[in-house]
């Protein structure tokens, strides 16, 4: 009886498939805890699937870290006004780990920061993504201190959620935390305080 065609493997939906998987578990236990064993198993596919496509584990590491950091120029890319940038960083630092499709995208390198080329990769992720955008919105000397002040707290806010799951932050959602966020930002950024709502916090 004659067996029937294999299946042609569809390249790019499996490369897809690696990466999703990759970016979730990298963010989920840095890159020492994860093997390869655990991305192929979480995306279906045989390990020898990475080398083939990737080469390596670090490899596939840097590509995951990539393809987050392309889908954050997206993100920038479709900001409409300078103002909106505090919100949308905002908006970034509350993705959780394991609940946000692929993982926070800064959760893999926290993880993994006990390697040079991850610590080096951070801190050129915080300047190019937070530093430097909230730099421009300061007109006052000190404003790249400023910027990094804001940039740590959000920086607290990922590795609260994402990292140590402290329970109230962790539970909290965007709404409840932007008030409070929206009085410091101006206070560091050195822009009026918005009006505060009916039982949010009062200004400083």
């Amino acid at each position: 009886m004659p067996q029937p065609p294999k299946r042609k493997r569809d390249r790019a939906a499996t490369q897809a498939a690696l990466l999703a998987a990759a970016r979730a578990r990298f963010a989920l236990s840095g890159y020492d805890a994860t093997s390869v064993r655990d991305i192929a198993r979480d995306a279906g596919v045989d390990p020898a699937l990475i080398f083939r496509y990737f080469g390596s584990k670090e490899r596939l590491f840097e590509q995951a870290a990539q393809s987050a950091q392309d889908d954050r120029d997206q993100e920038a890319a479709s900001e409409d006004t300078p103002e909106d940038v505090p919100t949308r960083l905002l908006h970034a630092a509350m993705r959780q780990a394991p609940g946000a499709e692929g993982g926070h995208p800064l959760a893999a390198l926290l993880l993994s920061s006990g390697r040079q080329d991850c610590r080096e990769r951070l801190g050129a992720r915080l300047h190019d993504d937070y530093v430097r955008a909230l730099t421009r919105l300061v007109d006052l000397p000190d404003r790249e201190l400023r910027a990094e002040l804001l940039t740590a707290w959000l920086l607290g806010i990922t590795v609260a959620r994402s990292l140590a799951h402290t329970p109230a932050l962790s539970e909290a959602c965007v709404e409840e935390i932007s008030p409070y966020f929206e009085q410091v930002a101006a206070v560091l950024l050195g822009t009026p305080p918005p009006a505060a709502a009916p039982g949010g916090p009062s200004a400083p």
